[in-house]
This record gives C-alpha cells, sequence and structure tokens, in this order.
C-alpha cells in the first residue's frame, strides 16, 4: 500500500506536462492569427478606400482671334462700309478663355435710304475640373444659358427660336424684331457649341431714312453663314498647335543626304506656332 503513493504521484506529475504545453501551444497560435488578423484587417481597409473618377479632358485649350474667326469677304457682305473693317475686340482678362469682337457701318444708298449692320461674335472656353466637371459638361450649361438669355432680350417682340443645323456638335438660332431709335430692326443670334467652347454671334440690321428693313429671312441666313466660319475658326486654331513640322526638301535631296552630300534640315523653332501651348489656362466660371 506504501509503495502506491509515489508510483501514483509519479503518474500525476506526468499528466500534468502534456496540460501545460497545450496551454502555452494555444497561447502562441492565438498571437499569431492575431497579428494575421490585425493585418488583414489593416489591408483591407487601406484597399477599401474608393479612388475619385478623372473628368474627361477638354478638347480646346485655346481659342481664335475673334477678329479673324469671319473671313473679311463675308464682313464685307454682311457689314458693307463697316467702320473698321479689322473689327472692334471686345475687352477681356484671358483671351485663351473668353473673347469677342464687332462690325458695324450704315451703307448710304443715296435718295434710296441707308442700311445699317451690325455683326458681334463671342467665344467662352470652359475647362475641365475635377469639382465642376468636364468642359464639354460645362459649356453645354453655359449653351442653355445663352440661348435662354437670347430669348429674353429687352422689348423683343415676335421671339422664335429653333435647332440650327451644320453648326458645331449644338446650336440654336433664335430670331426676333426691335425697334430702337425709331426705327425696326431684325435681330438673329445664333449659339452654337463645339466640344468646351461656346460661341454666341449676333447679327442685325434696319433700314434708314426711308429704306425697307431687312427681311428675318436675310438676317438669319447671313447669321448663320458667319456662325459656321466662327466655329471652324475654333478647330483650326486647335489643329495648327498640334500640326507636326513639315518635311522640308525633295525626294532628290533626301536620296543626296542618305549618301552624305545632302543639308541639314531646318530647326523645330521655324515651324513652332506662333501661340504657346504652354500659356496658362482659364478658371472659367
Amino acid at each position: 500500500m506504501h509503495r502506491s503513493a509515489p508510483r501514483l504521484s509519479r503518474i500525476l506529475a506526468c499528466a500534468a506536462v502534456p496540460v501545460m504545453l497545450v496551454a502555452v501551444g494555444c497561447s502562441s497560435d492565438s498571437g499569431s492569427d492575431s497579428k494575421k488578423n490585425a493585418g488583414s484587417s489593416s489591408s483591407g481597409t487601406a484597399s477599401a478606400k474608393p479612388s475619385e473618377p478623372t473628368v474627361e479632358a477638354a478638347r480646346f485649350d485655346d481659342l481664335p482671334d475673334p477678329c479673324a474667326s469671319i473671313a473679311k469677304k463675308t464682313i464685307k457682305d454682311l457689314v458693307p462700309e463697316a467702320k473698321k473693317k479689322n473689327g472692334t475686340a471686345g475687352q477681356s482678362n484671358d483671351l485663351s478663355a473668353r473673347s469677342s469682337c464687332s462690325w458695324n457701318g450704315l451703307d448710304d444708298k443715296g435718295v434710296d435710304g441707308s442700311q445699317y449692320r451690325w455683326l458681334d461674335v463671342g467665344f467662352t472656353r470652359f475647362d475641365s475640373d475635377q469639382s465642376l466637371g468636364s468642359g464639354a459638361k460645362r459649356a453645354t450649361a453655359e449653351y442653355a444659358k445663352q440661348v435662354t438669355k437670347a430669348k429674353a432680350s429687352e422689348g423683343a417682340e415676335k421671339v422664335a427660336a429653333e435647332p440650327a443645323a451644320g453648326i458645331g456638335e449644338e446650336a440654336t438660332v433664335v430670331t426676333y424684331g426691335l425697334s430702337k431709335t425709331d426705327e425696326d430692326f431684325a435681330y438673329a443670334t445664333v449659339v452654337a457649341r463645339t466640344g468646351n467652347v461656346v460661341v454666341t454671334l449676333t447679327y442685325n440690321g434696319a433700314g434708314y431714312a426711308g429704306a425697307k428693313t431687312p427681311s428675318s429671312a436675310s438676317i438669319v441666313k447671313g447669321a448663320q453663314k458667319a456662325a459656321k466660319e466662327a466655329v471652324a475658326a475654333v478647330a483650326e486654331t486647335a489643329d495648327a498647335k498640334v500640326t507636326p513640322p513639315a518635311k522640308s526638301g525633295s525626294d532628290d535631296s533626301k536620296k543626296d543626304t542618305a549618301k552624305g552630300s545632302g543639308s541639314g534640315s531646318s530647326s523645330s523653332s521655324d515651324s513652332d506656332s506662333p501661340k504657346s501651348a504652354t500659356k496658362p489656362k482659364a478658371k472659367s466660371s
């Protein structure tokens, strides 16, 4: 009986060792798992942060010279005897964002009276902005605003508006009559959008000293013709800035160059656009 007591003590001692090892092992695994969970949670939080969508880049980053945006022949036809054939430029803090030009003249017909004409063209360009939207979206809003403004011209009578096909991406012509200086004027305003640029062109005319008021149809026709040229000038300005330098020399000279007897090519500065491509963009509103 006395021998069994020491034996029982040894058995209990041996049984306790695996329990302690298991406890230590569980404690170690638990710490490892918690580190893994913490790491995965941290990486999950970092990857879950959404990135802002990139706004569409503006199509045009400059505007044409407004006084050169309409052909001289067109000006001569629409505004006979213009006081300033090269037009009068409007004031602007940034010609790459907003510009305008106007012409006016009185064509004296003697005993048949006189014909007065006035033409004005304006350009407004919008940059793309992460918080305000793309330049095209901002220009679309301005386009709608200008159409509404033309319809609400003070003193306008018989106001009408309809789409103008073939002018930019979208265009509207607004027509109305207006009485001033004791004469009846016929008005046509064409509002057009091309990319991120809005073109607003107004043409009007009146007869003086007994001369008849020009027909609305003739005024609309003239306004649409000038508006097409103004819209085209926007694209031409952009094309002029990206056109690669012209290749100089004939095929024969190229062959000579290959043989080592030809002359070098012209420097790139000779074909640079007159307007700098690094001009700071305007912050239009």
